[in-house]
């Protein structure tokens, strides 16, 4: 497919752009042009209340090179998915002249401060400068309203190219080497850099997606089955419908549902939901006193097998240990309606959303 029959499709899912679907006056750009944009030529990262793997940088500090800044948030499968590319750039282009900086504006409340964001950056093998953003003082001064979100910035301070979410890797690449080249840059070596996208960084099966990304929490969550449907902030026992609609979701026990997160108040909760893709995640993290929150998942009434994801075992056993995205299923053959049951063997589980690749 085209980067813009993906970019449309995906925008049609809802796997791209939150919380605001692209402005329409933004969208002849979306491809990454040559454009200005609202961005001061001395762009600030002054809002920034934290930094890990550098000391704090400003424009000024990054006159004269090529600087390639990231927005993202930990949990956003998007973000995963084109981690790969940036990752392979900084570490082919380091040495001549790039600076990436990722900005970590986080989507949920309990991915602010920096403890969550180092173990991401450690697991991911993420050696550039992080600016956390948890004001968004740097995503204003940017005026984004994206995740993910590339800004490539010359070594005069000019906005050259600005890329929406996940793709045209190749066209971003291409402009980097170019903008390197003209901030008096040698050999770049070869032409793509070599990427490594395994597990939940792998891409998407977009031939086979026609499941949306589907909020938990009261404040944005659609497709809500449970019969009487939601009682915000109050514990009820909840039972799912005998059938679900593609698309739909239900709880079944114990469960108190927020503005964020679904919140599993005793053992044996379930989440259950009916979807189409090839892969199903899970943003999840561990309540109360964070101690460790067990799991099992049924794909149409049986261990996953062969289409566990990386983060669950063949029989569907998983556990939450930490607020992150959790990869649950990953199919291996056809891909088809199907329906997913999570049981949380012990309470606690903070549930936020499910995604799909």
């Amino acid at each position: 497919m085209t980067s813009d029959h993906l970019l449309d499709r995906a925008r049609r899912l809802g796997q791209l752009f939150r919380p605001d679907d692209v402005r329409a006056e933004d969208r002849g750009a979306a491809d990454g042009e040559d454009a200005l944009w609202p961005v001061d030529a001395d762009f600030s990262f002054a809002g920034a209340t934290d930094w890990l793997n550098s000391p704090p940088l400003t424009g000024a500090d990054l006159r004269g090179r090529v600087v390639l800044v990231d927005f993202w948030t930990l949990t956003c499968i998007n973000w995963l998915r084109q981690l790969p590319y940036v990752r392979a750039w900084d570490d082919a282009y380091r040495d001549a002249g790039l600076v990436v900086v990722g900005v970590h504006s986080p989507e949920f409340s309990f991915e602010h401060g920096t403890d969550g964001v180092r173990r991401a950056a450690e697991a991911r093998s993420i050696r550039y400068p992080i600016a956390i953003d948890d004001s968004f003082g740097v995503w204003r001064s940017f005026h984004n309203h994206f995740w993910p979100a590339l800004y490539l910035v010359d070594a005069t301070g000019r906005l050259r190219r600005h890329v929406f979410g996940e793709g045209s890797y190749e066209e971003t690449e291409t402009v980097l080497r170019q903008l390197l080249t003209e901030a008096g840059a040698g050999d770049l070596g070869p032409f793509p850099a070599p990427v490594e996208a395994r597990g939940v960084e792998a891409p998407a099966d977009w031939d086979s997606l026609r499941s949306a990304e589907t909020y938990l929490g009261y404040d944005r969550t659609t497709g809500f089955a449970s019969p009487g449907g939601v009682v915000a902030d109050r514990p009820r026992a909840y039972a799912a419908p005998d059938r679900l609609r593609l698309g739909h979701w239900a709880l079944a026990g114990g469960w108190t549902v927020g503005r964020e997160a679904a919140v599993s108040q005793e053992p044996g909760g379930r989440l259950t939901l009916r979807f189409s893709a090839r892969d199903l995640h899970l943003v999840a993290r561990p309540g109360g006193e964070g101690g460790p929150v067990r799991f099992r998942v049924l794909l149409d009434g049986r261990p996953p097998g062969a289409d566990a994801g990386v983060d669950v075992g063949a029989d569907g056993s998983g556990t939450v240990t930490e607020g992150r995205l959790h990869q649950l299923v990953r199919r291996s053959g056809a891909v088809d309606a199907a329906t997913a049951e999570i049981e949380f063997l012990d309470p606690g589980a903070e549930v936020y959303a499910v995604t799909f690749g």
